[in-house]
């Protein structure tokens, strides 16, 4: 990640209908009826007419702050729970904010905000049936419809009140937020470079913060990593080198002990240039720490630690400027000290490398049936072309550069249809069960998103093709239940 933008919003078009994903098909969305809503979860309430979701304005949390719709993406500003008020009525409170829904007037046209929960009736609504599963939320003060105003299907686009006259901009799909049995994506909002473990009975998950704490979420499902919380595991502040701007956390459990390796640069305006990898480690087996800081590895520019181990032995792979940006290699006597020059072992000299400015960085390793791959990211990670490359060792020397083949095409690449756009710098974790390969991966909701905290964390299964390559087939849009990895155990 070399891209310092940053955006707030991450927008998506919601997948309403069965999608076939390379020969998966992605099953419609879990649909809450108007008899029927679960007050423990949390919805997703989806514009029939615009297909955008009930979002809080500009994530305010105050009182007042008006609701509007926008592209969903299923952020804390887009979830809600039903609270019973009694006799069929709710309010509906954000998961952001804490406050409710509530029309402060009776009268038409009057603008949807959130308020402090004081049971006012015009803070009640009940959930009338409409075609399809979809329901109309009517307000218990004045009788008329939550309605986008205009049939707009703008993103920010105002939400009011008109008389109930069941248009599909009165209709609301409820969509449960980690449905039991299945995961939604993402798993993380704001969470870019995700890497993902399960280790005895749990999920854990960090990623780049961009500030001086390195943080951890932990869960007993997969789906439920998008609410949990982030626990800082370290503190980087105070250090003389390495103190700011943490990118691309990764933990390895290596002989008997985690290592967490991150980057991460000084307390400077242009920080990019300090940027250097370093290593952290664990006191014992908890994934989640205590660490103490270990290592400084390298005392040149280099981004996007991760460990290989071949023939029983370990290696430092990063990426670092040689002509271009690319991918390098350097051995290891430990997990915390290197034995030797690093080596570049793969330029981005192919065309779809090269979108935006060349770069080669995010090296993954991947093993089956005695092979050795590594799963890269190609392309600016600020453009929307940001992909997945592979190179497979075919020779006996990973610091052996002619050792190793690169595929002719990416691996993994936007779906516009989707609306995933930059999907890259991903990671490897198996089912529970160990019978199924998930891939965790971030990606953006629009093209002109970039390379800041807007980037989403993300997680889908994959197959294998009949050459031993890895098939991921195609980035699944956000909203799609996907069945919870196999073995998954809920609690």
């Amino acid at each position: 990640m070399t891209s310092f933008t940053s955006r707030w919003r991450a927008t998506t078009v919601l997948a309403a209908t069965v999608t076939l994903l390379g020969g998966v098909t992605a099953a419609v969305p879990t649909v809450a009826s108007a008899a029927v809503v679960d007050t423990s979860a949390s919805y997703a309430l989806v514009n029939r007419n615009s297909g955008k979701a009930l979002d809080v304005f500009e994530l305010a949390t105050g009182d007042g702050a008006r609701i509007s719709q926008y592209a969903r993406n299923d952020g804390a500003w887009q979830q809600w729970q039903f609270v019973d008020s009694g006799g069929g009525y709710y309010r509906v409170k954000s998961r952001h904010s804490g406050k409710v829904l509530d029309f402060p007037s009776t009268a038409d046209r009057t603008g949807l905000v959130q308020t402090t929960d004081a049971g006012r009736t015009g803070q009640q609504f009940r959930l009338a049936d409409s075609p399809d599963g979809h329901v109309r939320l009517v307000s218990r003060a004045s009788g008329k419809a939550v309605d986008v105003l205009d049939f707009s299907a703008a993103n920010g686009a105002q939400v009011i009140q008109w008389p109930d006259t069941g248009g599909t901009n009165q209709q609301w799909q409820l969509v449960k937020i980690g449905a039991p049995g299945n995961v939604t994506n993402p798993i993380k909002s704001g969470g870019p470079d995700p890497w993902l473990q399960f280790h005895n009975g749990y999920y854990y998950l960090a990623t780049t913060t961009w500030n001086s704490t390195i943080t951890m979420r932990r869960s007993r499902t997969l789906a439920g990593l998008s609410s949990a919380a982030d626990t800082v595991v370290f503190s980087l502040a105070g250090r003389p080198n390495g103190c700011c701007n943490m990118w691309a956390p990764e933990f390895h459990l290596l002989n008997g002990r985690w290592y967490l390796y991150y980057v991460a640069g000084q307390n400077v305006p242009d920080y990019n240039p300090t940027q250097r990898l370093h290593v952290l480690e664990s006191a014992g087996t908890d994934p989640m720490g205590p660490y103490t800081f270990k290592a400084d590895l390298g005392s040149t520019w280099e981004l996007d630690p991760s460990i290989l181990q071949h023939n029983g032995k370990l290696y430092l792979m990063g990426s670092a400027m040689d002509g271009t940006q690319s991918l390098t290699i350097t051995p290891l006597s430990n997990p915390y000290t290197t034995s030797g020059a690093r080596r570049t072992i793969s330029q981005p000299t192919l065309a779809w490398e090269r979108q935006t400015a060349p770069v080669n960085e995010g090296a993954e390793p991947l093993y089956r049936n005695g092979r050795t791959m590594i799963v890269y990211s190609a392309s600016a990670c600020w453009g929307p072309d940001y992909k997945l490359g592979l190179l497979t060792l075919t020779g006996s020397d990973p610091l052996n550069r002619a050792h190793w083949t690169k595929s002719a095409n990416p691996v993994f690449q936007r779906n516009d249809e989707h609306g995933v756009f930059g999907p890259g710098h991903n990671g490897f974790f198996k089912s529970p069960d160990g019978t199924e390969d998930w891939i965790v991966y971030h990606g953006n909701t629009s093209a002109s998103a970039g390379c800041g905290m807007e980037r989403s964390a993300r997680a889908q299964k994959f197959s294998w093709n009949a050459d031993g390559t890895p098939n991921f087939g195609t980035p699944v849009p956000l909203g799609a239940q996907l069945p919870a990895p196999s073995g998954e155990q809920a609690g």
